[in-house]
Order: C-alpha cells, then sequence, then structure tokens
C-alpha cells in the first residue's frame, strides 16, 4: 500500500511516517518546510517539497504517485497565530484542506484520514470528559477552520463517495516537537528546564489539558486506516493534567526545582479540557498506552540524546 503524509515532515507526522513504513507501506510525503525539517524525514520516504495551497502543484504529485491512503497532517496549527491572523489560518486550514481532499477525489484514493482537534472544537466543555455528541462551539480561529474541513469530508462523502475518517486530537507531545516554536508546552518547558531556565506559564497554571503521548495518535492513525468509516473519533487519555503538573512531573525527572514565571492567560485558549475515546477504543480498538509520566519519561531522554 502507498500512503502519502502530508505535513509528514512535522513533529506529529513525522512519527506517523515512521510508523506506516513500520507496518509495511510505501510513503510519500508532502510538506512545504515552513514550519517541519527535511531531517524529520525516513530516507526510507519519498518526499516532495510542495505546499497544499498550491492546488496544480499537489495534484502533480497525487497524479504521479497515486497513493491508496491520504493522512492530512499539514495545517496551521497554532491557536494565538490564529487569532492575529485568521485569513492565513483559513487559507491553509480550509482551502489547503480543500485541495488535499478534491486532489484525492480526483485520483480515487481508497480513504482520507483527517487530522482534526479536539482541543479547540469544542470551546469551554460543558462537561468533561468531552466526547464527540458535544457541542461543537470553538473559540478560536484555529478550531473552526479545522472543524469546517469536517463538515466538506462528510459533504463530499454523500455526494462523491469519498471515504474518510476524522481523528480530533489533544495535546499531543514526544520526540521531535520543535521546542523553539510557539504552541507544544512540553517540548518549550522540557528544554528551558534541561538548561536551568524558568518556564512560563500562562494563566495561573490550574489550567488543564489532555497531553497524550505521539506513539499514541500515531497508533490511531494506524487503526483508522481500515476502520471507522465516516467516523468522528477523540483521540486522548481522557485525563486533565494541569501545566503546573507538567512542570512538577518534569522537575521529578530532570532532579531540578525550578519555579516557572506566571503571565497573563491568552486569548482564546479553553481552560480545561479532556476528551473521552470511548468510542475510538470501541471501534477502532484503540487504548492509549503511556500515562503522563511514562510519556514524559520518553519525551525527556530524546531531548537529552539529541542535545549530547
Amino acid at each position: 500500500m502507498k500512503t502519502l503524509v502530508t505535513g509528514g515532515a512535522g513533529f506529529i507526522g513525522s512519527n506517523l511516517v515512521d510508523g506506516l513504513l513500520q507496518a509495511g507501506h510505501q510513503v510519500v510525503v508532502v510538506d512545504d518546510l515552513s514550519t517541519g525539517s527535511r531531517e524529520n524525514v525516513s530516507k526510507q520516504a519519498a518526499f516532495c517539497q510542495e505546499t497544499i495551497l498550491n492546488k496544480d502543484g499537489l495534484q502533480a504529485i497525487f497524479s504521479r504517485e497515486k497513493p491508496d491512503f491520504v493522512c492530512h497532517y499539514a495545517a496551521q496549527i497554532d491557536v494565538r497565530k490564529s487569532v492575529s491572523d485568521p485569513q492565513h489560518d483559513a487559507a491553509v486550514n480550509i482551502i489547503g484542506g480543500l485541495n488535499v481532499l478534491q486532489c484525492s477525489l480526483k485520483v480515487g484514493v481508497r480513504k482520507l484520514v483527517y487530522v482534526s482537534t479536539g482541543g479547540a472544537v469544542y470551546g469551554d466543555p460543558a462537561y468533561i470528559p468531552v466526547d464527540e455528541n458535544h457541542p461543537v462551539r470553538p473559540l478560536c480561529p484555529y478550531g473552526v477552520s479545522k472543524h469546517a474541513l469536517e463538515h466538506y469530508l462528510h459533504l463530499h462523502a454523500v455526494n462523491d463517495g469519498l471515504r474518510y475518517t476524522v481523528l480530533r486530537y489533544p495535546n499531543v507531545y514526544g520526540p521531535r516537537q520543535n521546542p523553539k516554536g510557539e504552541a507544544g508546552v512540553i517540548a518549550i518547558f522540557t528544554d528551558k528546564m534541561m538548561q536551568g531556565q524558568r518556564p512560563t506559564i500562562f494563566g495561573d497554571g490550574t489550567q488543564t489539558r489532555d497531553y497524550t503521548f505521539v506513539g499514541d495518535v500515531v497508533a490511531a492513525n494506524l487503526l483508522a486506516l481500515e476502520k471507522g468509516e465516516s467516523e468522528i473519533f477523540n483521540i486522548g487519555t481522557g485525563v486533565e493534567s494541569t501545566v503546573l503538573d507538567i512542570v512538577e512531573t518534569l522537575n521529578d525527572l530532570l532532579g531540578t526545582h525550578i519555579e516557572p514565571i506566571l503571565a497573563p492567560a491568552r486569548v482564546g485558549e479553553v481552560y480545561r479540557i479532556a476528551l473521552s475515546a470511548e468510542r475510538a477504543k470501541s471501534v477502532l480498538g484503540w487504548h492509549p498506552k503511556h500515562d503522563l509520566k511514562a510519556g514524559l519519561k520518553k519525551t525527556v531522554d530524546y531531548y537529552k540524546s539529541v542535545s549530547q
């Protein structure tokens, strides 16, 4: 089988590429390297540098490679950037996403797996853990744009027979996450604390997220290639962890006693969230294998290895 991964040079996408290769797939990566790194991409995968905003260039790749499956990871993922520049966010996540969708239809892919966001589409939750029946009411343009493509997928499934599965991810962390970026609190905090620096928490530190290890979300994506037809699945641990929990656990793993800096909370970010993955467990047969401490240990070990 041949699988094309958009955004495959990024943090989660490159980990998925490795998982697909291990599962015996031929893999084609499409990435414009605006946030990803060529070094992240396995030499066993074919690499095409292209933006999903260039429909003609994208179509040429699809027509040449004729993938059986498409995993769509390329996106504008920064909540703060979506607030400051919603037009760019919509261009990448909606227009770019439509380009991927339409190219997939044109070459007759067997299935498209779309990575959406569980952390941003639901807004402030009415109950926790949030399941897929919870109202969708995002607080930031990023949540709006990611949700919009879910509707386009359904539309093309009904009108054109497109096969798809949507995975709504939580806060994913692990090896290869960029510690110098604007998003990815665990990577940023790990990098700073390894250097003896104080991390900055935006808010009082009691805000919660569902932190899920990258290897676990990769496993969910692999299962979704063959299961979960035309369905939406939350992928998460169902456990709320505070930002202060992250600092405490990292201090424990690093043998440090670093106190965070507290700064004003940022606009557009929910205060509490955790995702119920009961549907994914039932339909996909997926279960997270890493609790927070186990995942953080693997993450810290990775950053220690690359810093040597």
